[in-house]
């Protein structure tokens, strides 16, 4: 039974250490081989292949768009380059972007080595891209982020296929706290799945809490750039989850810091309110889903045309 509960377990392996361990021993043993999936291998001495170390120093910017993407979905950072990614002064304050990639079986080093070049706008450390590591891909973040750019006043994660309102983010900022500050689409009493079918599932041995702390919805958060050391010190005393939103609530929670809400909630959108929102509605937020990069385009040329009038 114990090896059809956990077949990746060698059937050998199985069967000697069964004999000579304790059973509360091997009930350890076996719980801890069970719940490994649901953690990623953090901290750990990740290093970047890609980087831009001197640029955030010599543009001295206000905020900082880090933006997580896949390494082959160049569509999406052309799109973001050709829209919001190309807003480089708003309000009078510096915007700066980068994009974060891992590594993928399918890189091409030669056209990541080349976009890099191209448009210095790529950051890639020596993780494995794919959604369980996004914690990864987070803390990685707020590694450079605290080692690259300490004079920086604050920093968005924002996922790529989010629509965004540059000037309505720097408005906001401009009135902010300046430390200890962290906001965006945050949920509160989020209650923890236990249906095995969800890819967001935690069983009680995991997350014994039957609902989270609160925590920033990973398609777009907003922080002071006194936070990302702040976590990375919490993250050594917390096991690093694979839900990179509620680990960043975990370690805030940690930290005893409180998560800031938005001057308004309808700022950050998970998703659309209708399906064909009236032309203004792009100017009264911040981000919103986007069913794909042309979207983002046709979007964008509304937002600006509205703007200019």
């Amino acid at each position: 039974m114990q090896i059809q509960k956990f077949p990746f377990v060698p059937h050998k392996w199985v069967t000697c250490l069964s004999a000579f361990l304790s059973r509360s021993t091997w009930t350890t043993l076996i719980n801890k081989v069970s719940t490994s999936q649901y953690f990623v291998a953090y901290p750990h001495q990740y290093h970047f292949m890609l980087d831009e170390p001197h640029r955030c120093l010599q543009e001295k910017p206000f905020v900082i768009l880090m933006i997580p993407v896949a390494p082959s979905n160049r569509e999406a950072r052309e799109m973001i380059r050709t829209t919001w990614g190309k807003e480089t002064t708003v309000l009078g304050q510096v915007v700066s972007h980068y994009f974060l990639l891992g590594v993928s079986k399918d890189r091409d080093v030669h056209l990541e080595e080349e976009e890099s070049r191209t448009h210095q706008d790529i950051l890639q450390s020596n993780f494995v891209d794919s959604y369980n590591n996004l914690t990864i891909k987070t803390m990685v973040m707020f590694e450079w982020l605290s080692s690259r750019c300490p004079n920086a006043s604050y920093a968005m994660k924002i996922d790529s296929d989010i629509f965004l309102n540059v000037q309505k983010l720097v408005g906001m900022l401009l009135k902010a706290p300046q430390h200890l500050y962290m906001t965006g689409r945050l949920e509160r009493d989020a209650a923890v799945l236990r249906d095995r079918t969800s890819k967001w599932f935690l069983p009680l041995s995991v997350f014994p809490e039957s609902t989270y702390p609160i925590y920033p919805r990973g398609l777009g958060y907003v922080f002071s750039l006194d936070l990302p050391q702040k976590i990375m010190e919490a993250s050594s005393h917390i096991k690093a989850l694979f839900i990179e939103d509620v680990y960043v609530g975990l370690c805030m929670r940690h930290l005893g810091i409180t998560l800031t809400d938005p001057p308004h909630n309808a700022l950050f959108m998970d998703t659309m309110p209708y399906s064909s929102p009236s032309n203004c509605y792009w100017t009264t937020v911040i981000t919103t889903i986007l069913d794909s990069s042309k979207q983002l385009l046709d979007v964008w040329g509304i937002a600006k045309y509205i703007d200019i009038i």
